[in-house]
Parts: C-alpha cells; structure tokens; sequence
C-alpha cells in the first residue's frame, strides 16, 4: 500500500519531469524576442532578395529543432544568425549554413559556432559573376571514375544504378563564362583529414549530413583557383567561427579552448538546471528591453 510519504513523491517527481518542457519554452520564448527585437539589424545586414521576419522565423525553427541551441550563450546566438544575415544565407533547413552548439572551454559556457553548408558555398561562389555553373559529386565504389591531371585536365564520371556502395571520392566543378573551368578532387582520406581539423567534426553536420559536408570542403578548396572577388572570400573566412555578440568581429573556432557537443540527439534534454536559471535571470520582456 503506497503511504502518504511515497504518493508525495510520485507528486513531486510528476511535477518536476512536467517542469522541464515548461522552462524550455521559456527559454525558446527568451531566445524569439531577441530575434524579433534584432529584426531592423537583421534587416539591414540581409540582401535585398531576403528579409528579417522570414530569417527569424527560420532561425526559430533551427534552434527547437536542436534543444542544445537553447542552452547557449544568447550572445553568440544572436552573432550567429546575424553572420547568416550579413552572408545572404539561411540556416538549417536547406544546408546554406548551421548553427553548432559547443561547449566554450575558455568562457565556460555553450557558444554557438557558424558553419557554411554545401549550397551555401555554392552561393557565395556564383555571386562573382564569372562562373557560369558549380557544383560537385560524390563517387562511389560502384560508379565509373577517372581523372587527370597535368596538361590536359579530364574528369569522368559514369555513376553506378542500384546500390552504389561506400563514398570513395568527392570532386567539384566550376565552369567559367569565358568557357574555361576547373575541378578538385579529394579522396575520402583528403575529406576525413579535414574533418579531423574541423572543431563540429564529431557532430552537427558533419554527423547529420556528411556527404554534403565532404561537397562543401572540396568546394571550398577550389575557392583558391577560382575567379571570385576579395570580398567574397573574406565571407568564405566565415565558416568555422563564433561571435561572441552581434557588435564583434568573427573569430575562429580554430583559436578556442573548446569541448564537442552532440548535435540533434532527440535523447538529450537542455539542462533543467541551466535554463532554469536563464529564465529566472532574463524574461522575454526583459529580453527585448536589453537590446536596446
């Protein structure tokens, strides 16, 4: 028979595992007026072919989709979205860009960590105006591959029908409008060594879309060969970097004390503990006050 003391219990530990989606949303609230109050800044930053309700709206959507986002230092969330904002690229739902949660050994907080995806190095690439097409592919051990080097550069690539086997190559394409072009090719060892390098190489893109990742580092690579302008090369710097708030310069991840942290586990909750405290400490009034 329960007691009164074990029916307090079942009570308390009721209330408290209901109390974790509560303070979540409390947070995700926080985090929606930042961005609504941040629309104008965003607004400013973005292209003229974007604008800042729909960019918040997708940001939104990107950080309830990953409950580690909500655990991050809104500062450097707030730098994040604002670099997808000045770069022309929306984050998450079509891989023009990530937001990557990690753990800042050097703050001893979660920061957020901007990453261009494979569509939006693309992007950046066509805006020189010189390149008539880009894009790239990934072999596979059942596909028909051969290149060359040397005086006379060749690319061939027949892929394989049915079940094509584990990635062994990943190479892009750049034509120009000039009616040259210009190709890289990396090996799944060449892709794995930059992934090694990469701060997000044991989660958030790298672990959720991989072979659009290996696309985007050989894209990337090629960027050295190619007709594009100083200032689209500086927005290519920006991948792999952290604001620490929306006033200051990127900064490389490479240059950070940090620890990896999982992105998209569905079994991992934001830290009752943590997001407690932050909606203690800011309200989402308070929130949309502060920016000012």
């Amino acid at each position: 028979m329960a007691t009164n003391k074990t029916a307090k219990n079942q009570l308390t530990n009721r209330k408290s595992n209901s109390s974790a989606p509560a303070q979540s949303n409390g947070q995700a609230n926080t985090i929606q007026a930042y961005l609504k109050r941040m629309g104008p800044e965003f607004e400013r930053a973005l292209p003229k072919h974007m604008d800042a309700d729909r960019l918040g709206r997708i940001a939104m959507t990107t950080i309830r989709q990953n409950p580690k986002l909500l655990e991050c230092s809104i500062p450097s969330l707030m730098g994040a979205v604002m670099q997808a904002a000045q770069l022309g690229l929306e984050p998450g739902l079509i891989g023009h860009c990530y937001l990557v949660p990690f753990w800042n050994g050097k703050m001893k907080q979660t920061d957020v960590q901007f990453i261009i995806g494979y569509k939006g190095m693309i992007d950046l690439a066509r805006r020189s105006g010189h390149i008539e097409s880009i894009y790239a592919h990934t072999v596979h051990e059942s596909d028909e591959f051969e290149y060359e080097l040397g005086l006379h550069p060749k690319l061939i690539h027949k892929p394989a029908t049915g079940e094509r086997g584990e990635m062994v190559f990943v190479y892009a394409v750049a034509h120009f409008k000039d009616g040259g072009y210009q190709f890289e090719v990396f090996s799944t060892s060449d892709v794995e060594k930059v992934k090694g390098r990469s701060k997000a190489g044991s989660n958030g893109p790298w672990k959720t879309d991989y072979e659009e990742m290996a696309k985007k580092t050989v894209i990337r690579r090629m960027f050295k060969y190619l007709p594009i302008s100083v200032e689209v090369q500086n927005q290519a710097s920006q991948d792999e970097t952290i604001r620490k708030d929306v006033t200051e310069e990127a900064e490389s991840i490479h240059d950070q004390e940090y620890i990896d942290i999982p992105a998209n586990d569905p079994e991992d909750e934001p830290s009752e503990e943590h997001v407690a405290s932050e909606s203690e400490e800011l309200t989402a009034q308070q929130a949309a006050m502060d920016l000012k």
